[in-house]
């Protein structure tokens, strides 16, 4: 015959741990399941647009058109660029736009691209003018905003505003 004896400090101790155990399960059923902070970049991956076989200009406002946007068929501007081999504060944040959109710039770090600029005809809730900047590397696109012309603008990615479309 065995004889087991258990002291309060013991039986305090496995009381504890179990406990803990306990809360630990419970916290974790109720935190909500993650999201990615990058829900634009995921979202723009899963509805399939086409960033390839960009060589004319009627390429570029297809290109566009695929996000809701219409412009006239001639740039306002057409510019060679170098994108710069070190990112300052407003590179790294333009570049966060492209990320947020599934592009990258810093991938094309020191090379030389083309920045396409067209105004937007359709932009909704809006009076001012809107440009939608597009840049090329090689018959695709690598980069790009809309944005307004105004002082207090805003740039954005080439996504409509969410929960407009647009107006014509």
């Amino acid at each position: 015959m065995f004889i087991y004896t258990v002291r309060a400090s013991t039986l305090k101790f496995f009381c504890v741990i179990a406990l803990s155990v306990a809360v630990l399960c419970a916290v974790i059923l109720t935190i909500p399941e993650y999201t990615p902070v990058s829900t634009k970049a995921v979202a723009a991956e899963s509805t399939k647009y086409s960033y390839d076989k960009i060589k004319t200009s009627d390429d570029i406002v297809s290109f566009l058109s695929q996000f809701g946007w219409e412009v006239d068929g001639t740039p306002l501007e057409e510019v060679k660029i170098r994108i710069p081999m070190e990112f300052d504060k407003v590179m790294n944040s333009y570049n966060e736009i492209q990320k947020n959109q599934g592009l990258d710039l810093s991938k094309y770090k020191g090379k030389e691209v083309v920045r396409y600029t067209y105004e937007i005809t359709n932009y909704p809730d809006y009076g001012g003018t809107v440009y939608a900047n597009v840049i090329i590397h090689k018959n695709r696109v690598v980069g790009g905003d809309v944005c307004s012309a105004d002082v207090t603008g805003f740039i954005s990615g080439f996504a409509m505003p969410e929960g407009k479309s647009s107006g014509k």
